[in-house]
């Protein structure tokens, strides 16, 4: 690896949350050159790269109608198809259709099939592409096989906005709805979530607060508007938390399920670095996937630092053929304190 460039195109929230500077530090270390890539700048004089690391996700939304973001994002991508060497992680098209729950959902569904004998699903889900009149939308949740309390998300997964989110508890309350969304049927998982974060080969589970459980099936009792992020995060202390009632402790998700989840999703994304979010049915005690996420914080995983640049190794060496250097645990724990900020 001695003497590689690695380009990072990130915003200035995700380089902060990632600590991109500790991740230089680190990569110094083992004679890898971290190079912050300015899109604002010609690419071109800021190369050459051997790999770029990126989340264009703010570029890719408001390329949509903005028309330096279509710039900024032409120029990139003229860059990337001019210099076919450079590995570009992850792809584009593959991170695109992370931004859309439409797409993304599409994929969890047929999950079920796919990982039939490790009891994975995913709950039942209805896209509402525009506004309706309320019969039409009561009339599609029947048909889909939905059932109350509904989530209801926005369609773009990207942005704070994105984290906006309401539980409807009956056919009358679908007036909240506020389409392009996803309605998703809720699953009662004893307030936990488990996050699931992928990079490479390698993949962490890191356990978090979630959504209480609620009586299934319609009842009179008004939309509860939430954000997700306050929800489950680490520290998080919400009354949508508190479980109302004493339950047993959920089995954590199996490994060897988890594993093989991580395993098909890497193929049907074609991405090493995401993150998926999973609970665990307290009544079937499946393990069912609520939501897939572009290169996550990863915070919880302390040895973050080591398995991003094992696996830029790994690709690089790869396409190169070179024996693969590797990163020792004993290396990483002078930056395991950085990497808990993620």
């Amino acid at each position: 690896m001695s003497g590689r460039r690695v380009g990072f195109c990130l915003s200035d929230k995700k380089r902060r949350r990632m600590n991109l500077d500790a991740f230089a530090e680190f990569c110094a270390g083992h004679e890898v050159e971290v190079v912050e890539i300015d899109l604002t700048q010609p690419l071109m004089p800021q190369g050459p790269f051997d790999i770029i690391v990126h989340k264009l996700s703010d570029v890719i939304v408001e390329a949509e109608h903005d028309s330096k973001s279509q710039q900024l994002l032409a120029n990139f991508q003229s860059y990337v198809s001019a210099h076919p060497t450079t590995v570009l992680l992850d792809p584009l098209p593959a991170m695109t259709q992370l931004l859309d729950r439409f797409a993304s959902y599409r994929i969890m569904s047929k999950l079920r099939n796919s990982l039939r004998d490790w009891r994975i699903c995913s709950p039942p889900y209805l896209e509402i592409h525009s506004s309706r009149d309320l019969s039409s939308i009561q009339q599609a949740v029947m048909t889909q096989g939905l059932s109350f309390p509904l989530i209801c998300k926005t369609r773009v997964a990207h942005g704070s906005l994105s984290h906006e989110m309401s539980l409807i508890f009956s056919t009358g309350s679908l007036t909240d709805v506020h389409p392009p969304c996803v309605l998703q049927s809720f699953v009662n998982h004893g307030a936990v979530l488990h996050k699931v974060f992928v990079v490479g080969d390698r993949h962490f589970c890191v356990e978090r607060p979630s959504l209480k459980n609620f009586p299934s099936g319609p009842c009179d009792r008004e939309t509860i508007f939430f954000n997700s992020h306050q929800v489950s995060k680490p520290e998080s202390s919400s009354d949508l938390t508190e479980l109302d009632e004493q339950m047993p402790c959920l089995p954590p998700p199996s490994s060897e399920a988890v594993a093989a989840l991580v395993r098909e999703l890497r193929v049907q994304l074609d991405m090493a670095l995401f993150g998926v979010d999973v609970i665990i049915n307290i009544h079937t005690h499946t393990l069912t996937v609520i939501d897939i996420n572009i290169f996550p914080g990863y915070e919880g995983v302390p040895q973050f630092f080591c398995s991003l640049l094992s696996h830029i190794q790994s690709v690089l060496d790869k396409q190169s053929s070179v024996p693969k250097a590797t990163c020792s645990l004993e290396s990483t724990q002078s930056t395991s304190a950085a990497t808990t900020g993620l």
